[in-house]
């Protein structure tokens, strides 16, 4: 759970808004053919690592101990530490906003700006509620808040 030390508003549900957020996105129909490709979690080939804010770092923290672990080890080959042994997202359910928005080419590419700029104001807004200092690179995000606890 959250430090609330760390919160400007304590009494804030950061994971339900994050829930609400990811829920917004799927209720926005852009052509995508994702499917768990996981061709885009192999950061160092696709040349991309997403950006985390805080609120984002913890609900995927969350996932990352319901499936069992308690930190992160980096991938031999520079893919998301989050790949399973099956090559698969082990936390797909609690997967970051910049996994939901493709930015693998395979499946769409990246959903333009004008149609999420709405939701990464509400991560933005959120961070801030939660005494983030802005995005950071993925494995650095999930270690901090898994760090946390």
């Amino acid at each position: 759970m959250l430090t609330p030390k760390r919160m400007k508003n304590p009494k804030a549900d950061p994971h339900a808004e994050i829930k609400a957020i990811y829920a917004e996105l799927e209720r926005r129909p852009l052509p995508r053919d994702c499917a768990m490709r996981t061709g885009c979690c192999h950061f160092r080939l696709a040349g991309h690592t997403p950006m985390l804010t805080r609120g984002e770092a913890l609900f995927a923290a969350q996932g990352v101990r319901a499936s069992g672990r308690k930190a992160l080890k980096p991938h031999p080959d520079g893919a998301c530490p989050l790949l399973g042994r099956d090559g698969r997202c082990t936390i797909y359910a609690h997967r970051p906003f910049g996994c939901r928005t493709h930015f693998c080419a395979e499946a769409g590419g990246m959903y333009p700006r004008k149609h999420v700029a709405d939701l990464i104001q509400r991560l933005e807004a959120l961070d801030e509620q939660l005494g983030g200092d802005g995005s950071r690179p993925l494995e650095a995000a999930v270690s901090a808040a898994l760090a946390e606890r």
